[in-house]
């Protein structure tokens, strides 16, 4: 292998609110020798802070959902299958909470799914194209799920293909728990705006109702 050695890398988010710092050290080979030597070909990387590469969820999520998508986050280098098999569930606990649909398998749930998208009775937010890509990325989860009946016929995830589930989550985060969250949000200001001039008006016409009776008291007084 000749000469190797390694190099840590420590970076410090420039956002003032996150001013996070990641650790990661380097195995590689080496071109050189002491001062001069510079990594050749990186042969493995050890990130040590964080943990892993998940995006932090607010906790209007469930957190169920929150665990399994950090733990798929943790494991996606190490285990891919792992990972995927974790971004299944989670992308079926989401249509069971979110859309609140629940059948034995995960098919059944988006056919149901599906179905309730083209007749207009989703939630909003569900849309046709996630569901085809919930369906269509499915058989990579159920490798990890399920062993194929001939068990000498060895599939594997790699790395990749595991963060596209996980990508497939955060996507769904957002597009429908975040979505909603910040639109039922919208629609609380407004509601509150309407409520807090509700008030002020009738305020304003017990005013003005109470000034035209202490005139015409006035009135009848000088009579």
């Amino acid at each position: 292998m000749g000469p190797v050695g390694t190099r840590i890398v420590a970076t410090r988010c420039s956002n003032p609110s996150c001013n996070e710092v990641s650790l990661s050290v380097q195995f590689a080979t080496a071109q050189g020798t002491g001062v001069h030597s510079r990594p050749d070909k990186f042969l493995e990387t050890w990130r040590l802070r964080p943990d892993s590469f998940a995006k932090p969820q607010p906790d209007y999520i469930p957190k169920p959902l929150r665990e399994d998508y950090h733990e798929a986050c943790l494991v996606r280098d190490r285990s891919p299958k792992a990972a995927a098999t974790l971004a299944r569930r989670c992308l079926q606990g989401m249509i069971r909470d979110f859309c609140g649909i629940t059948k034995p398998r995960l098919i059944d749930e988006i056919k149901e799914l599906r179905k309730r998208v083209e007749d207009g009775s989703a939630p909003k937010g569900v849309e046709a194209e996630a569901v085809e890509a919930i369906d269509a990325i499915r058989s990579v989860g159920n490798i990890g799920a399920h062993m194929e009946s001939d068990i000498s016929l060895i599939v594997d995830v790699d790395p990749g293909e595991a963060q596209a589930l996980i990508e497939l989550v955060e996507m769904l985060f957002d597009e429908w728990y975040v979505a909603r969250h910040v639109r039922e949000g919208r629609l609380a200001r407004v509601k509150a705006i309407a409520v807090e001039k509700t008030a002020v008006i009738q305020a304003g016409r017990a005013q003005i109702a109470q000034q035209r009776l202490a005139a015409i008291t006035d009135q009848s007084g000088e009579s």
